[in-house]
């Protein structure tokens, strides 16, 4: 058994590190719980075990991802708002109800080889260890940028860059893409993951196509009904070649951005999108200098 995120791709470590967090923070708790009272609970023990628990958006994307994983399997649920909001607003809030019972009865192999909490965290905090936990970010994440490290890290893994590369290239047969706002390991063969993009069908196709778009324009962030707008377009004009979803923009337009999101190609700047470095890889009708990765 694996955690994973509502894009069925397998939990990081920093993921599985929230999700023991949260876990802890319910079992023995009431059946109702504001997302302020769970981050501040999750906070202090990870402070008691030595764990960073920051409020950047790498750690912010991770709580949501734990969080929607116990929303989906029945041990949490949304009152008021959504949890989504957090992680582009360090100070939203939600409503939970939760289900201690259940969160009690998880069999989660990840906890059978510890004996006490912060055991299991002191595992999964792999930023103790600078150089795995980097080499852990490459590996996880679509891409990386300088913003998701502070000075230390980001310089530890420029100086160690042509070491890194020799070892994906020798044991995963991947290759780094290298810019000054970042880095990407890129797997050629696309045997690294079960959420590959560019991809088949209607929601990657679309998606696609709406990178072109949104990368011509000047703006950036853009507003969600400019979004709107451009797959309403898309889907008249492509309707023939795409399944059911063309009949639903606003739909198409949730599982495209879902889909962005999940490969960091976008963020959220309140309600306006904001496309990051990464997503000008894809872009067509642009000059070369502007499609540089990073």
């Amino acid at each position: 058994m694996y955690a994973a995120t509502h894009q069925k791709r397998p939990f990081s470590v920093r993921e599985y590190t929230m999700l023991a967090l949260a876990l802890a923070a319910v079992v023995s708790g009431t059946n109702v719980i504001s997302l302020r009272d769970l981050v501040r609970n999750m906070r202090g023990a990870a402070a008691e075990a030595g764990i960073a628990f920051a409020q950047d958006p790498a750690d912010r994307r991770a709580l949501v991802a734990a969080l929607r994983w116990m929303i989906s399997h029945g041990v949490a649920a949304e009152m008021h708002d959504r949890v989504d909001s957090y992680v582009t607003n360090d100070a939203a809030d939600a409503v939970l109800t939760v289900r201690p019972d259940r969160v009690a009865l998880l069999p989660l192999p990840v906890l059978a080889r510890t004996a006490q909490v912060h055991e299991l965290l002191d595992r999964s905090d792999q930023r103790r260890s600078q150089r795995i936990w980097v080499r852990a970010m490459l590996l996880e994440e679509p891409v990386v940028y300088r913003k998701d490290f502070t000075d230390k890290e980001w310089a530890e893994l420029r100086r160690r860059l042509g070491e890194e590369s020799n070892m994906l290239a020798e044991m995963f047969d991947m290759r780094l893409e290298v810019r000054a706002e970042g880095v990407m390991a890129v797997d050629p063969d696309g045997e690294m993951t079960d959420s590959r993009f560019p991809g088949a069908g209607t929601v990657r196709h679309a998606a696609l196509l709406l990178i072109d778009r949104l990368c011509v324009t000047d703006r950036n962030p853009v507003a969600r009904s400019a979004v709107l707008d451009a797959v309403e377009d898309l889907a008249r004009e492509f309707r023939p070649c795409w399944s059911n979803l063309a009949d639903d923009p606003k739909k198409l337009a949730r599982e495209i951005l879902a889909l962005l999101f999940d490969h960091r190609m976008i963020d959220f700047v309140a309600d306006d999108v904001h496309l990051l470095p990464a997503a000008w890889r894809f872009a067509v009708d642009v000059e070369f200098e502007q499609a540089s990765l990073l």
